[in-house]
């Protein structure tokens, strides 16, 4: 997106400041509402496409239509290396790729492409499978609540069974239980936060992707669909990573008796232990 989108381009260069109401992308500046009269009617760009400014102003910022290292329009699609190229990129750099297409020829359709489709198909997939994992976290974490206090009542049961000489051992139990569940539950915490981050992005994509799909040219499209689909393999693989990891295992909390506990009640050094 240019720096430019709010100032009108053509009263600019005659040092006039006046705001842009519109967008060309063929032109790539905005108009005022003057200047987009006589852009309408002209011969040589009547058959442009502009687009409200505040419309334009909802497309990501950061898709250019120039080359950022030479500030040219692009012009050419370099298929070797899977990139577009302005004129001096193809001088400096893909002189010798063969496979080389008009980038107006690429972008043709883009928007009723597959590769569009399928970015939309992955983006709902991850938003699924997101909220899948963030669900089965909150309800692991609702659950632990209630292990916790449940061994709490089994420790107790156990304590009314023996004498003072086990108040100690049940204080370090409780602590160790207390610990374990704090950690447990802060691992889970901490990944639902990240969770929730992904979340966020994925919902910004889809804006992002809704915004691209009804205001952006083929071009803005083109290069916004390479820039999300590379974001959302990255999220993909976010949670391949994360389903393949120890991260979904269900956490439940037990206590695992000491069965030689009653048989050597004057020599026990714990009453049980606290399970992951």
């Amino acid at each position: 997106m240019a720096s430019n989108w709010n100032v009108c381009g053509v009263c600019d260069s005659l040092e006039i400041a006046k705001p842009s109401v519109v967008w060309c992308s063929e032109c790539d500046e905005g108009l005022c509402a003057e200047c987009d009269k006589h852009h309408t009617v002209s011969r040589a760009s009547r058959t442009h496409n502009s687009i409200h400014i505040n419309e334009y102003n909802k497309l990501p910022s950061e898709i250019s239509h120039n080359c950022l290292k030479h500030n040219e329009k692009f012009q050419i699609y370099c298929r070797k290396h899977d990139c577009p190229c302005c004129r001096r990129c193809v001088i400096e750099t893909h002189n010798d790729c063969k496979d080389i297409t008009a980038i107006d020829d690429i972008i043709k359709d883009v928007k009723s492409s597959n590769a569009l489709n399928n970015i939309e198909l992955m983006l709902m997939e991850v938003a699924e499978n997101l909220e899948k994992i963030i669900k089965d976290r909150k309800d692991n974490l609702a659950s632990l609540k209630d292990q916790k206090g449940k061994i709490e009542i089994e420790i107790q049961q156990k304590r009314i069974k023996i004498n003072t000489h086990l108040d100690q051992l049940q204080e370090d139990l409780l602590i160790e239980l207390n610990t374990i569940e704090e950690i447990e539950r802060n691992k889970i915490k901490n990944l639902l936060t990240s969770l929730g981050k992904k979340k966020k992005e994925i919902k910004e994509y889809k804006t992002t992707l809704s915004n691209i799909k009804q205001y952006a040219s083929e071009l803005q499209t083109f290069l916004a669909i390479r820039q999300i689909e590379n974001n959302v393999f990255n999220e993909e693989f976010f949670l391949e990573t994360l389903s393949t990891s120890t991260s979904l295992g269900r956490i439940v909390l037990s206590l695992e008796d000491d069965d030689s506990f009653f048989q050597t009640i004057s020599n026990f050094k714990s009453i049980g232990q606290i399970d992951v």
